[in-house]
């Protein structure tokens, strides 16, 4: 891999011991600072992402921007494909369909989203069919070798001049190889009026995550669950926003049938599919127990369009409109509308942020002279519970608003930022949205004309991330939460590195990166109460928090070593803590600074969890290397 750029700043040695003193109390309470997931469309990665359908292009969706296409789709044998938008298709939603004709087995085949995995297992699937066929369709997977791995026969149901929906399952009995995989769909069309069959919607998942129809991939919900990640902030970001106005994320089209969703063209170069929708979203929170941050638009186009203040009410009411969606009684119009769509008990929201990076794209202005205002007193009177955040913390915040703030730079410049919420006011908390170094030390900064920084994240800016988190954690009583951004990457098509989680078609392949495990190490040991502590040495090139987990009873300190020379030795006592108590210390190391968890590739962070006593003084001596993260927690 090119690393561009690597300037190390000078190295700060530490020749005698931290010594750190910790009172037993009057900290501040930190229920609030949690680590969560910010999910940015399904990261820039289209939906061959978290969601697991397996058939790309399955809708043959498309936009002025990115036209209808057979992407990803070949035909079978001698037959030919060719879009269609016939005067009666599916839907509205989808007008666009594929004619497959031929004169002995027609059908077409998909390859999937880079490929499709193929193991020991069931897979359903169903698609739409137009036309007067009294045979058979044939389902299969099939190897790049030509081997069916799958394979059902399908009774026709179709009725002349009408759509028909058809479901089957396949059952894989062994692993393929590889995944160069792909699905087929084929018909005898010497029994098709006319030689020719239309079809839709072509579908087909693995098992899902809780077995949820049009569910999640459960490999990637694994990697989540495992994070114990606390809340969930969505529909993304710049995905929330669109290029345009009429671009922007609609809430209400992505509810409902599959057949009833029009997708959209992203801002991440695809046109999506609309399938991961709002329900989908909150499913997601429910199964892995997170805090739903939901984000509405707030008037605000990539492109720079901003919407006029009076015509602005219409998409108040549309934030309004969602709420009552999502948490309205099934009394209420939408809040029956749920119901219908599979869920009559209403969701809780307690944290709505009014659009994304309102500071950029010329949108500051009109953000804090009439936009933000509009969307903050039209959910605070209708919800006072719900806590309204602004999308940036570039402007005075009015009432009980909080703000989020975003951090993209060097790792460098991380570490100059690690006391920059200390004199911050607990009265507007703040959300660290979307948190990540992406580009190596280089002196100047992030070059924002390249999108794809670092392949993936790398050890030295993971240990500077955590001196970040650290600051914030010495501050929790004014931080909602903080999560890294974007959270998962395809490798086979992104727009945007690095990422939290990276995988492929292959679940096996799946990788957790270096920040992955420096947020699972922080999130694992959660401060209910910050604890102050003293020292004669200045923060650097140890950096720390401490704090108390009451429900636990235990003491915990949280470090991080940024560019020492050599190891770093610490003296830590806390009040209240004597002689021969036992303490846990996990230390996190890489083999560099430049040090990558890879997909397909091992593990490289290190994680050595040892038991320590403290001496005849209460105190706790241990050494932290260069570039190591650390928590020690008494038991």
């Amino acid at each position: 891999m090119l690393h561009r750029y690597l300037l190390l700043p000078l190295l700060a040695s530490c020749s005698a011991a931290v010594t750190i003193s910790v009172a037993k109390s009057g900290g501040n309470a930190t229920t609030n600072l949690q680590y969560g997931a910010m999910e940015e469309e399904i990261n820039h990665c289209g939906e061959g992402g978290l969601y697991a359908e397996l058939i790309r292009n399955r809708a043959f969706q498309g936009s002025t921007k990115y036209p209808s296409s057979l992407d990803a789709w070949t035909a079978v044998g001698g037959s030919s494909l060719s879009l269609q938008n016939l005067t009666d298709p599916l839907s509205s939603a989808l007008p666009t369909s594929v004619r497959v004709k031929g004169s002995g087995t027609a059908g077409l085949t998909n390859a999937g989203f880079w490929g499709i995995d193929v193991r020991p297992q069931k897979y359903t699937g169903s698609f739409y069919a137009k036309g007067d066929y009294s045979g058979s369709f044939t389902a299969a997977l099939t190897s790049s070798n030509g081997k069916t791995l799958a394979s059902t026969k399908v009774k026709s149901k179709s009725v002349s001049g009408k759509w028909v929906q058809h479901e089957f399952t396949l059952t894989a009995k062994s692993t393929a190889s590889n995944t160069n995989n792909t699905f087929s769909l084929s018909f005898d069309a010497s029994k098709a009026k006319n030689g020719y069959l239309d079809f839709n919607l072509i579908s087909l998942f693995p098992p899902t995550w809780n077995d949820r129809p049009n569910g999640m991939r459960r490999d990637l919900m694994q990697a989540l669950k495992d994070l114990n990640p606390k809340f969930l902030r969505f529909p993304g970001g710049n995905n929330l926003e669109g290029d345009t106005i009429e671009g922007r994320w609609k809430w209400n089209e992505t509810i409902g049938p599959l057949k009833d969703r029009p997708g959209r063209a992203t801002t991440w170069s695809y046109e999506e599919t609309g399938g991961f929708g709002l329900i989908e979203y909150m499913e997601w929170c429910d199964d892995l127990g997170m805090e739903p941050i939901l984000a509405v638009w707030a008037g605000l186009a990539l492109n720079g369009d901003v919407v006029p203040e009076a015509e602005l009410d219409v998409y108040v009411q549309d934030a309004l409109d969602e709420l009552e969606f999502l948490t309205g009684s099934v009394d209420t119009e939408l809040g029956a509308l749920r119901a219908k769509y599979g869920h009559p008990e209403p969701w809780k929201i307690r944290y709505v942020e009014v659009g994304n990076e309102d500071n950029l794209n010329n949108g500051l202005e009109s953000y804090k002279s009439y936009r933000f205002a509009a969307f903050y007193d039209a959910i605070t009177e209708k919800y006072p519970d719900i806590q309204v955040l602004a999308s940036t913390i570039d402007m005075t915040l009015e009432g009980k608003a909080g703000g989020d703030y975003h951090l993209y730079d060097i790792p460098d410049n991380f570490i100059t930022k690690f006391d920059m919420f200390d004199s911050y006011s607990p009265d507007h908390p703040i959300l660290l949205g979307e948190i990540a170094a992406t580009e190596f030390n280089n002196g100047e900064g992030i070059d924002w004309s390249d999108t794809n920084f670092s392949l993936y994240p790398w050890w030295i800016a993971s240990v500077a991330e955590a001196v970040f988190l650290l600051g914030a954690e010495r501050n929790a009583d004014k931080i909602i939460g903080t999560t890294y951004a974007p959270f998962l990457m395809n490798l086979d098509s992104y727009q945007w590195s690095p990422t939290m989680i990276s995988f492929n078609a292959n679940p096996d392949d799946t990788a957790k990166s270096t920040s992955f495990h420096v947020y699972s190490l922080f999130n694992e040991n959660h401060m209910t109460n910050t604890l102050p502590a003293t020292s004669e040495d200045a923060f650097g090139p140890l950096y720390y928090a401490t704090g108390l987990n009451s429900e636990t009873n235990s003491r915990i300190f949280k470090a991080a070593v940024y560019n020492s020379t050599e190891d770093v030795p610490v003296s830590l006592t806390f009040s209240g803590v004597g002689r021969g108590t036992k303490a846990d210390l996990t230390i996190l190391t890489a083999p560099d600074a430049l040090s990558m968890n890879e997909v397909g590739g091992q593990n490289i962070v290190k994680t050595q969890t040892t038991t320590i006593k403290a001496g005849k003084k209460g105190e706790f001596s241990f050494k932290l290397p260069n570039l190591s993260v650390a928590v020690l927690t008494t038991n």
